[in-house]
């Protein structure tokens, strides 16, 4: 038999692996007890706090209460708070747990950490009454904090919900991530058009983060692949790589309810080996001299740099590699130190891939365990495919990552020989098991190559990990029948569901906490422990006094928003007025194009019939379009351009408002859920995974209105059919629909309202200066519309003139919504990680 590395005296097997006595020394002496330095104190919190502020205002700052600007307010702050985070984490951390979760993802969108970590540690009114005793307001003080651009959208803050939720219940963990210096783009809007600009959240440094310079790993590229005959039938490959990139480890703390635990977030930054070629630059070549440090760090430097070219797309791959490689290094490292052993690495340590972005994971812990620590191709298959979870995210096929195997070759060659290797046992097994049709070795393998030869990311993080789960029960079956039918048959009890989560403590306590105090004052304080104690609530939804508070809670916040609408956008909105909401990734099978052609379909009714009472309503978008994304630009400049038009109609007044607030991110996001009355969630049924907006919506009350997609179909088990607005296709009949010739020209001819917005959209009613700029989007859905917007269209019509008759009993509205609120509890990310500790990462909870 041909082995990648000399055998080795130990077995691998299933029994948990008592810990070598060579490393006791290092057990005990992480289990000795921690002494907490000896802090001033003088017994009250608050003077503690304010004193603490103060010193480090003027001792890290370096800035006295009188030349202080807000910024440097929240640095102080976030200092003192920090070392109270500090203190909990060393309490925590007094011991070798049994078996770490590391959660390798290429976005965490942790937005601003100030009020989670006064809130998890129970120190809000602490803070505030401590900054109002050195003339601060903390809500200054919280506004002053960038929002961390580490991410995009829901993959990025289900990841921050995840981690927050794995320290609340106790759960050890490390999240592995890109330490990006402007991640995702500033969004502004010019003329309606959407212009980037790049995220300078890090311009004045992170003061919740430590740099860990001794937890640094050289990342290869490039180069050449060496064999060498180390004995008898055993072959010993060596990657020397052309190019070596530095990863910096960068900590954040993750601290968890009530700060009985933290975690900790390790993003890696990119620097080169060495900053400049002092040759070159003595020799006069300034720039030259410093290009490789240029090239090194741009790995870091922005999330999803367009990949519309060939560059871009090796920039991508450079970046999975490069945290993969660097998070896969690290927590071996760590497993060594504590076990000894890295052949009992799947007893103490489960690896959760967020997507296929980490999926070269795959190969390179294969090439570790190869290469630097000798095991045999059997055993390090074992390892890793017992130590490897990946989450898929996406039904897409563009979603699904593949990457050209020229590309692979040259900058990964040793990873490309793994890949070919492990696809080679892959399809030998086939034939071994009788499965020689020539279709079905295509579809399981891990190169595809009917466009050209691409590695399939997806079914390499398939093949190499113990469970692969969906993220809702829709998702998670269109998995098994869909995009991994064919290795779903080989392997059937792969695949499994988890449903997705997110943190109450952030979107409940911190983003409303009015809504909160309600709730405690109704059901009892337990309801900041239990999220199933919310249930309560629906003993007062019909509760005259109850409800009266509820709509005033509502209103303030309304208020609230109406108020940041004017300040960013100079359109006045009427608080009264229904809020209807859609704020996500734009994407066209989002269907923000829907919510849109409804919204002029609704203005030329509203036109046609200026005197009829219509229901108030103020429809307001948010999110960014990928920088090369050009429909999804185009779907903004139309938003843009319909809101002009209406907002400046006198005859539609206030009946109809339309906003797009620009530059949406997580507290941005925290102004507008709570103020939110209705929730569109209208995906074409079958194409989102899951949705986690949706959930944050329903728990702060606003009522849904959405298909039979994702976690809507939870949702609506949970709160109620009667408490939810649902409309068009289930996703077995989109299959249907687009299996009929022409459904895009039927659904027109059928539905006159719908061909009379087409027709002014198309006309230049709203781009008089362009007439033809969105026929782009109207020629589209025409003869594609490959997202069945035609189709849903007058589904979606009819539910939203119910939503208007509904809004117009507020007695019935507030009992929904109290209702959504009160239902919501099993869509805690805590039940989440519960799960996936129980069912994927063996992880017994205490």
């Amino acid at each position: 038999m041909l082995n990648e590395a000399p055998t080795l005296p130990v077995t691998v097997d299933d029994k948990v692996h008592e810990m070598p006595a060579a490393h006791a020394a290092t057990v005990a002496a992480a289990k000795a007890p921690w002494t907490k330095p000896a802090l001033p104190t003088s017994g009250d919190p608050v003077v503690d706090m304010r004193e603490a502020i103060r010193a480090k205002l003027a001792y890290v700052v370096g800035k006295t209460p009188a030349t202080a600007r807000e910024r440097d307010w929240f640095a102080a702050t976030a200092l003192a708070l920090r070392d109270r985070i500090v203190d909990a984490c060393m309490a925590s951390d007094q011991s070798v747990p049994n078996k770490r979760v590391y959660y390798l993802s290429l976005e965490f969108l942790i937005g601003r950490l100030l009020s989670d970590a006064m809130n998890n540690l129970g120190l809000v009114e602490t803070t505030r009454a401590a900054l109002a005793d050195l003339g601060i307001d903390l809500g200054t003080v919280e506004g002053a904090e960038p929002d961390a651009a580490l991410g995009n959208g829901g993959l990025g803050r289900l990841a921050a919900c995840f981690m927050e939720s794995m320290a609340s219940i106790g759960l050890p963990a490390v999240g592995y991530g890109i330490r990006y210096d402007h991640g995702l783009f500033r969004q502004s809007f010019e003329d309606g058009w959407q212009r980037e600009a790049p995220e300078t959240w890090l311009a004045e440094g992170n003061p919740w983060e430590f740099v860990r310079p001794e937890a640094t790993y050289a990342i290869g590229f490039g180069g050449h692949v060496t064999m060498a005959m180390v004995s008898e039938g055993v072959i010993r490959r060596s990657w020397h790589p052309a190019e070596t990139i530095r990863a910096v480890a960068h900590d954040v703390p993750v601290v968890g309810w009530r700060g009985r635990n933290v975690n900790t977030l390790r993003l890696w930054k990119a620097e080169a080996d060495a900053p400049v070629d002092l040759a070159r630059f003595n020799g006069g070549d300034h720039v030259g001299a410093v290009a490789s440090r240029v090239r090194a760090e741009a790995i870091s430097r922005v999330l999803y740099p367009s990949d519309s070219s060939t560059d871009g797309q090796e920039l991508r791959l450079r970046q999975e590699y490069f945290f993969t490689s660097a998070s896969l290094q690290d927590l071996v490292r760590r497993h060594v130190t504590e076990r000894g052993d890295v052949r009992s690495l799947h007893h103490h340590a489960a690896i959760q891939l967020n997507d296929t972005h980490p999926a070269i994971a795959v190969p390179e812990l294969m090439r570790i365990l190869l290469e630097d620590h000798g095991l045999l191709w059997e055993d390090a298959w074992h390892v890793t495919t017992n130590t490897l979870n990946y989450t898929n995210h996406t039904l897409l096929p563009e979603a699904l990552e593949t990457w050209p195997v020229e590309l692979m070759e040259r900058l990964l060659p040793r990873h490309m020989q793994i890949i070919y290797l492990i696809n080679w046992m892959h399809l030998e097994e086939q034939g071994r098991h009788g499965r020689h049709d020539a279709a079905h070795l295509a579809s399981v393998s891990l190169i595809d190559e009917s466009h050209g030869r691409r590695v399939r990311m997806g079914h390499l993080a398939f093949h190499g990990s113990r469970r692969v789960n969906g993220v809702s029960a829709l998702h998670t079956d269109l998995m098994r029948s869909t995009v991994f039918r064919d290795l779903h048959a080989l392997d059937p009890d792969k695949i499994v569901n988890k449903t997705n989560g997110i943190t109450f403590r952030r979107w409940l306590h911190n983003a409303n906490p009015a809504l909160t105090r309600l709730a405690v004052e109704a059901v009892g304080e337990g309801v900041l422990d239990d999220p199933g104690k919310l249930r309560g609530l629906d003993a007062f939804a019909e509760d005259p006094a109850f409800v009266a508070r509820y709509a005033g809670m509502r209103r303030g916040r309304k208020e609230a928003l109406a108020a940041i609408i004017t300040e960013r956008t100079g359109i006045a909105v009427d608080p009264a007025a229904l809020f209807d909401v859609q704020i996500k990734r734009i994407h066209e099978y989002k269907r923000q194009l829907l919510n849109i052609v409804e919204t002029v379909a609704l203005y030329q009714a509203i036109k046609a019939e200026p005197h009829k009472d219509w229901t108030p309503r103020v429809k307001i978008f948010g999110g960014k379009a990928a920088p090369s994304y050009t429909q999804a630009k185009l779907i903004i400049k139309l938003a843009a351009d319909v809101a002009r038009a209406v907002n400046d109609d006198p005859e539609v007044a206030d009946r109809l408002k339309v906003v797009f607030l620009p530059n949406y991110s997580v507290s941005l996001a925290e102004a507008i859920i709570p103020a939110a009355d209705l929730s569109e969630q209208i995906s074409t049924a079958g194409m989102e995974a899951s949705g986690t907006g949706n959930m944050k919506l329903a728990l702060n009350g606003a009522l849904t209105v959405g298909t039979l997609d994702g976690a809507n179909i939870e949702i609506r088990d949970h709160v109620g059919a009667e408490n939810i607005f649902i409309f068009g296709l289930d996703a077995a009949g989109v299959q249907a629909r687009i299996a009929e010739p022409n459904y895009p020209r039927d659904a027109i001819l059928a539905s006159p309202r719908l061909a009379a917005a087409l027709d002014m959209i198309a006309s230049g009613r709203f781009s008089p200066e362009e007439p033809n700029r969105f026929r782009p989007l109207t020629d589209d859905l025409r003869h594609r519309d490959q997202y069945l917007l035609t189709v849903d269209f007058e589904d979606y019509w009819r539910a939203q003139r119910e939503i208007d008759v509904a809004w117009r009993n507020p007695a019935g509205w507030w009992a929904k919504a109290i209702r959504n609120t009160a239902r919501m509890a099993w869509f805690s990310s805590d039940r989440a990680m519960r799960e996936y500790a129980d069912e994927i990462w063996r992880v017994r909870l205490t």
